[in-house]
C-alpha cells in the first residue's frame, strides 16, 4: 500500500506501507544503530517521535518475545530504506511487520532514508506525518502544523507505570551479561519510572538490587518512607524542563540518599541542583557514541537516545564535578556531586542495544550505597 511521509518544511516522501495502515505523526529521529531495532523500538524514550533507522535493511531477524525493552512498541512511527518481510532467526517468533501491526504502529519503507538523515543534520529534528489514508500534501502538512513541538513536553507521565511494583527478574537471554554480587549483600533500590527501560532493572537485579519501582509523580516524602538503601532516577521522553513535579521531588532527596541517574533521570537531576538543558539539534541516536571518562582518561563507546542536554556552564563548579564528555560534540555526559553520594550520565550503560563499556556504572551504584 502507498504511503506517504512529511516533514513540516514541506520535504515529501512517497514510499510503501508496513505495520499497521493509518496516520501518525511525531517528531522525527534517526538512530545509527546497526542492530537492535527491537529495543529501540520499545524503549519509552522514544515516545512522540517517529524513527528512522540509518542501517538500510531491517527486520530480517524478526521480533522476539525477550528483547522487548517495555510490554509495547513506544514509537509514533517507524522508516527504513527497507523492511525484510521473510525473517531468518532462531529466536524470531514472528515478523516485525506483523508485530508492529498487531500494535497499531505504522510504518513507511522506500524511502531515501539517506537523504532524509542528511536533512534532520542540516535542519535539525522536524515534527512529520506518515499516512496511508489521506494523501494530499496540503492536508497533511497542515497536520503536521497542527502537531505539538517536542519543546515544553511532558511525556514521562504518559509513559510512567500505572502502580508501584517490584522487579527481580535478571537477564536469562543467550546473550545476557553475567550476574554480579560483589558483596553478596541485597540492596534495596527504589526506582523513579520516567519511562524506564526493562534492561536497565535487569541489570540492577544482576547487581544485587531489590528494585521498587515507583510512579514518575511519587512524592518525595512517600518515598523516604521506604527508607531504601538507594534511588535510581530512569531514562524517559520529552522535555527534562516539563517534568517540574519530578525536579521538586529530586530536590527534596538530595542529600537523603545514593543517588544514581540515567538520560532523562540524568537532566532531571541536574535541574534540581540548579543547571539548565537545552534542545538537540538532532540529539544523539545509536550504539556508537564515543563518550570520554574525565576521571580516568579512557574512552567509552556508549548507546545513546536522547534529544536534549545538560549545559554544563549552568552547574555550579564548587559542588559538580564534569566526569564524562561526549567526543562528537563535547556536550555533557555526566556529573556527580563533590561530597554528596550522587552521580549521573546522559548515556545508556545497560546498551541495549549497543556495547557493554560502561557497565561498571551499575557497579559503583552498588559500591556507594555500600559506602
Amino acid at each position: 500500500m502507498k504511503a506517504k511521509l512529511i516533514l513540516e518544511n514541506g520535504t515529501i516522501f512517497t514510499g510503501e506501507s508496513f505495520g499497521a495502515h493509518g496516520e501518525t505523526t511525531g517528531e522525527v529521529v534517526f538512530n545509527t544503530s546497526l542492530t537492535g531495532y527491537q529495543e529501540i523500538l520499545t524503549d519509552p524514550s522514544y515516545n512522540g517521535q517517529i524513527v528512522t533507522m540509518t542501517y538500510p535493511l531491517i527486520g530480517n531477524y524478526g521480533v522476539n518475545g525477550d528483547d522487548l525493552e517495555s510490554v509495547k512498541p513506544q514509537v509514533a512511527g517507524f522508516i527504513v530504506k527497507e523492511y525484510s518481510t521473510f525473517p531468518s532467526n532462531f529466536r524470531s517468533t514472528e515478523s516485525l511487520g506483523d508485530w508492529l501491526a498487531k500494535h497499531n504502529i505504522t510504518g513507511i519503507q522506500g524511502i531515501d532514508t539517506r537523504m532524509l538523515t542528511k536533512m534532520i543534520r542540516s535542519v535539525g529534528a522536524m515534527r512529520g506525518i506518515i499516512s496511508t489514508e489521506d494523501l494530499d500534501d496540503k492536508s497533511l502538512l497542515a497536520k503536521v502544523k497542527k502537531s505539538p513541538h517536542m519543546a515544553g513536553l511532558d511525556l514521562a507521565s504518559r509513559v510512567t507505570t500505572d502502580k508501584s511494583y517490584t522487579w527481580n527478574k535478571i537477564d536469562t537471554t543467550p546473550f545476557a551479561l553475567p550476574a554480579i554480587h560483589s558483596s553478596g549483600k541485597k540492596w534495596n533500590v527504589v526506582v523513579y519510572d520516567y519511562g524506564v527501560k526493562q534492561n536497565i532493572l535487569r541489570r540492577l537485579t544482576s547487581y544485587g538490587c531489590n528494585l521498587t519501582v515507583l510512579p514518575a509523580q511519587t512524592p518525595a516524602d512517600e518515598l523516604l518512607k521506604m527508607n531504601p538503601d538507594g534511588i535510581f532516577l530512569s531514562n524517559g521522553p520529552g522535555d527534562p524542563a516539563a517534568v517540574t513535579y519530578a525536579i521538586e521531588n529530586i530536590k527534596k532527596l538530595i542529600g537523603k540518599k545514593p543517588i544514581f541517574g540515567i538520560c532523562l533521570g540524568h537532566q532531571l537531576l541536574a535541574l534540581a541542583l540548579g543547571g539548565k538543558t537545552f534542545k538537540l539539534k538532532f540529539g544523539h541516536r545509536g550504539a556508537n557514541h564515543p563518550v570520554k571518562n574525565l576521571k580516568t582518561g579512557s574512552i567509552e563507546i556508549t548507546s545513546q537516545n536522547h534529544g536534549f542536554a545538560v549545559d554544563p556552564d549552568s552547574l555550579d563548579p564548587k559542588s559538580i564535578e564534569i566526569t564524562h564528555t561526549n567526543l562528537n560534540d563535547n556536550t555533557n555526559e555526566g556529573f556527580c556531586h563533590r561530597s554528596l553520594p550522587i552521580f549521573s550520565v546522559q548515556y545508556h550503560p545497560e546498551a541495549s542495544p549497543g556495547p557493554h563499556d560502561s557497565d561498571y556504572l551499575f557497579a559503583r551504584f552498588v559500591e556507594t550505597m555500600q559506602r
